[in-house]
């Protein structure tokens, strides 16, 4: 019972950030939201924050899984890296909870939402980074420095996936696996 309470505040309180933002969110509005009692979320949550942090946590898994189905072993580190990255800003563009918080991080500068999505971030930098390792050592691609590589790489991604489209028609998914290619990846090729 307290898991499936404790599921239902996690819903509810993805719900109401995803639609109203973390700074207008209440734990009344999650209560509500959850069929709870505000003081069953402190039995659980010691705060608001600690509440986001539990969601951003399961939604990093929900993504590094999303790329992990992308990959195909048989196919080359380059084309799964094109595969795995376009899948992670896929899930970021379409899910509505990291639609929103990065709406306030650029329209409001919540700290707290800052921290939420660095730490996003982090996690998926650090997972292109393994992924990068692993090349290396398989001898897929020459030696380079992991981080500054996986940073390149997801900045890349995001400029060609977001920033781009600001101004231009968006690129399928086939052109930027094309402009990947052209502009990084031949420079890593053995």
């Amino acid at each position: 019972m307290a898991v499936n309470r404790k599921k239902q505040i996690i819903e509810a309180a993805t719900k109401s950030f995803s639609l109203f933002g973390y700074k207008a969110t209440t734990m009344e509005q999650v209560a509500k939201l959850a069929n709870v009692g505000k003081g069953t979320i402190y039995t659980f949550f010691n705060s608001k924050e600690e509440l986001l942090d539990e969601i951003i946590m399961s939604l990093i898994s929900e993504i590094k899984e999303a790329a992990e189905e992308a990959i195909d072993p048989s196919r080359p580190f380059l084309e799964n890296v094109h595969r795995a990255l376009y899948r992670i800003l896929a899930f970021r563009k379409q899910h509505e909870l990291t639609i929103k918080l990065l709406q306030e991080v650029r329209d409001i500068g919540t700290p707290t939402v800052q921290e939420v999505m660095k730490k996003l971030d982090r996690a998926v930098l650090s997972y292109i980074r393994e992924k990068i390792e692993e090349a290396i050592k398989k001898r897929e691609i020459r030696s380079c420095d992991p981080e500054i590589t996986a940073f390149l790489m997801l900045k890349m991604y995001i400029a060609l996936v977001f920033e781009w489209e600001k101004d231009n028609k968006p690129l399928s998914e086939e052109k930027i696996a094309e402009l990947f290619e052209l502009y990084f990846l031949k420079g890593l090729s053995q």
